[in-house]
């Protein structure tokens, strides 16, 4: 336990360091690069069940699936959404006449066998139907980033709760492309470009019926020509498994899809199929030879989805999660490239991006003054003070006892207030 004198010191020393933890001996570094030896079973153990733990677990937890759907209005995003998963959600229609683009998010709970699903579809109001488009892309940024931070957020909490959070991130964008049968359009072109690090981006051809065979694959090989050579990074379907490897090989090579939907029944000889019906003939829209829907459901939902929920987080929300703590003074290696445990953080960004943090500082008797946990936060709680005059740093000071120890905690509760 360390001495009054000691904490008096520590208690007003302005600029107090946090000591580095020892580095742990060479031998012990050395033991971990060694590789670890396969050794064979004399009976059965039990552990090859944990595949069906697994299974179990997360039937029982459910799952979220959030789909961004991008286009201009009346491109069929509503139409196709409902073809997918077989139901009608009800989307209000929109008009031509937003004054700027919104994002309206609907979450639905559908259950398939004993699978349930927290769907959640996001909506573009007014894309694409102002005179001025130059920033009609920003308000999906803006929201795709939000996201991000919410998740990020709740990960930098105290008391987390990620197990029953409910993730909003976008785990893929439908971006629905006017079927002109020319080229990308300038909008389309900006967007996904500002869009291609944040999101899995799968282009689809929207009303594909409204053009010919021949005038369709010219307008696919065309667009990812455009896509290429503009460098917009759209979602491969992932080729490193080889049970899927083969098909979405396959699949990779017939985007962008050409879509119809529709939930209209029609009747063709003894079968009633979902169908669009005209005066030159009907478009069937799960036969393959008209359109690329099952191709589409079948990459999104039935063989990829998992994929798509991994790389949000894997990759996109990694990239931002990365740039935030870089922002906030967070650095794996120092000067001489050496690994960092803490550093000294800039704590205006610090506050400013958790916006509400509470210490719990163990005092007498519950720990000693000179452990790494007292330092860090009495470093923090110091650093504070010297933001206090610019009234934007808010902070309350109480004692609050431990039952268990018999010692106290010092509760410091900072709010951010810019």
């Amino acid at each position: 336990m360390a001495s009054s004198d000691e904490a008096r010191q520590l208690r007003y020393q302005p600029d107090i360091g946090v000591r580095p933890p020892s580095n742990p001996p060479q031998d012990n570094q050395d033991a971990k690069r060694q590789s670890s030896r396969s050794l064979s079973l004399s009976g059965h153990v039990g552990f090859d069940s944990l595949p069906d733990q697994l299974v179990n677990k997360c039937i029982h937890q459910g799952f979220c699936f959030n789909i961004l759907c991008i286009g201009e209005t009346g491109i069929g995003k509503s139409t196709l959404i409902d073809s997918l998963f077989n139901t009608s959600f009800d989307d209000r229609a929109s008009t031509h006449f937003s004054p700027n683009v919104r994002l309206r998010a609907e979450t639905y709970e559908i259950q398939e066998s004993n699978v349930r699903l927290k769907l959640t579809i996001i909506n573009t109001v007014g894309f694409g139907d102002q005179i001025n488009k130059d920033d009609s892309y920003q308000p999906i940024v803006d929201y795709i980033d939000s996201q991000f931070e919410a998740y990020l957020q709740e990960e930098l909490k105290i008391k987390r709760s990620l197990y029953n959070y409910h993730d909003t991130r976008i785990h893929v964008c439908l971006y629905f492309i006017s079927p002109t049968g020319h080229s990308l359009k300038t909008l389309d072109l900006l967007t996904m470009k500002n869009l291609d690090s944040k999101v899995n981006i799968i282009p689809v051809i929207g009303k594909a019926d409204t053009i010919s065979k021949s005038e369709l694959q010219r307008f696919k090989i065309k667009i990812m020509s455009e896509l290429v050579s503009n460098g917009v990074q759209i979602y491969q379907f992932p080729t490193d498994d080889e049970s899927i490897a083969k098909i979405n090989a396959t699949m990779n090579g017939h985007l962008p899809f050409a879509i119809v939907g529709s939930l209209e029944e029609v009747k063709i000889g003894n079968k009633t199929v979902k169908a669009r019906q005209y005066p030159w003939g009907i478009v069937q829209v799960e036969n393959e030879n008209h359109c690329d829907f099952v191709k589409l459901r079948e990459m999104l939902i039935c063989t990829n989805m998992e994929d798509l929920r991994e790389q949000t987080h894997m990759r996109h929300y990694e990239l931002y999660r990365r740039c935030k703590l870089e922002e906030m003074g967070f650095r794996d290696t120092g000067p001489e490239n050496k690994p960092v445990r803490l550093e000294r953080l800039d704590l205006k960004l610090f506050f400013k991006f958790l916006s509400e943090v509470l210490l719990a500082v163990p005092i007498l008797p519950s720990c000693a003054l000179s452990s790494f946990p007292f330092l860090l936060s009495l470093q923090l709680i110091t650093e504070v003070g010297n933001y206090m005059h610019m009234q934007e740093i808010a902070v309350e000071f109480s004692m609050r006892a431990d039952s268990q120890s018999g010692g106290y905690f010092l509760v410091c509760r900072i709010v951010f207030q810019g």
